[in-house]
């Protein structure tokens, strides 16, 4: 079975405060932007909307079914977000992007991308199976979805590492909670609209 290696560059403002880690995106054809949570069915866009500015359509393009990748970069830098997966090289065991048919081969060098961020304090993962990966990276158990768990990275620093809600629809939690949750996230960082 062959496998897929990132198609996406870490996004990573030098003076980011929070480093988000997914798994893996979906299938090219599933894009609608070539940037993190690029599925438009996927609700991580959304629920930055709601968090921020109190509306799940914010980041969507006008008149497409497509997120709007220039807003979204431009938010994403002017919060100090930085944006990653947990998975360099997968297997897709069932040729989609479902956290329980991906086989992670390699893992992200988590160290690495901290290296490029010295103001992050948090490392939020946005699904069980990126929890799973950072949790093994680190020796830790996965923190209960909406908690922490402190850890000792490469350069000493000891972030916290997050697990908020899975922003696939196919995660049962309606997406009112799943913003109440990050927005609990955000207010913990001191991340304000």
């Amino acid at each position: 079975m062959e496998t897929e290696r990132h198609p996406f560059d870490p996004f990573l403002p030098p003076e980011a405060r929070v480093l988000f880690l997914g798994t893996f995106p979906a299938k090219p054809h599933r894009w609608s932007m070539r940037f993190y949570y690029p599925n438009f069915l996927n609700d991580f866009w959304r629920i930055m909307g709601l968090v921020f500015f109190g509306d799940a359509k914010h980041f969507e393009s006008r008149g497409a079914k497509a997120w709007d990748e220039e807003a979204i970069r431009a938010f994403c830098a002017g919060k100090a977000l930085a944006f990653s997966d947990t998975a360099e090289e997968i297997r897709r065991l069932k040729g989609n992007a479902s956290d329980a048919a991906l086989e992670v081969v390699r893992p992200r060098d988590v160290d690495g991308l901290l290296v490029h961020l010295p103001r992050c304090r948090a490392i939020a993962t946005t699904g069980g199976k990126a929890a799973e990966v950072v949790a093994g990276l680190y020796g830790v158990e996965p923190p209960v979805v909406g908690g922490f768990v402190p850890v000792r990275v490469g350069d000493g620093r000891v972030p916290a590492f997050w697990r908020l809600p899975s922003t696939s629809r196919a995660y049962p939690l309606p997406l009112e909670k799943k913003a109440a949750a990050y927005r609990a996230f955000f207010s913990a960082l001191g991340i304000r609209n």
